[in-house]
């Protein structure tokens, strides 16, 4: 059986690129405050873990991410970093997009209307922040 890989620095890493310095810092602190310790599992296991997989591009792992976020339901913050995050990394806004509206026969017409509303409102804010 072979072993899995977890690499923390390369987490940190990661997640720094994919949500910024700013985000990791405040999301990050916060939860450790609050549950001491879940904050570097999440990120040791899941983006040192899992994300340093080979297999699929990291491009590939996000719109994974947000199609399977988006199918959850109910994780509206979680699908948000997450669509900032695709952003950040080059997906277009109109793949993200296709993503949700893809989904609809899979996941139900109400799933993915939750998801653009999460998107809509992303775009919204990133065209205003570009706009300055």
């Amino acid at each position: 059986m072979r072993e899995a890989v977890f690499d923390r620095e390369a987490g940190y890493r990661l997640l720094g690129e994919l949500a910024g310095p700013g985000t990791v810092e405040g999301t990050l602190n916060g939860l450790e405050a609050l549950a001491p310790g879940f904050a570097d599992w999440i990120v040791t296991s899941l983006f040192g873990g899992t994300y340093q997989r080979e297999g699929l591009e990291l491009r590939d792992r996000q719109i994974a991410t947000l199609a399977a976020l988006t199918a959850l339901g109910g994780v509206e913050p979680q699908l948000d970093d997450h669509v900032r995050n695709s952003l950040r990394i080059g997906v277009e806004p109109r793949e993200i997009v296709e993503v949700m509206v893809h989904l609809a026969p899979y996941v139900g017409v109400p799933k993915a209307l939750a998801g653009l509303r999460v998107a809509a409102a992303v775009l919204r804010g990133t065209e205003r922040t570009e706009a300055r």
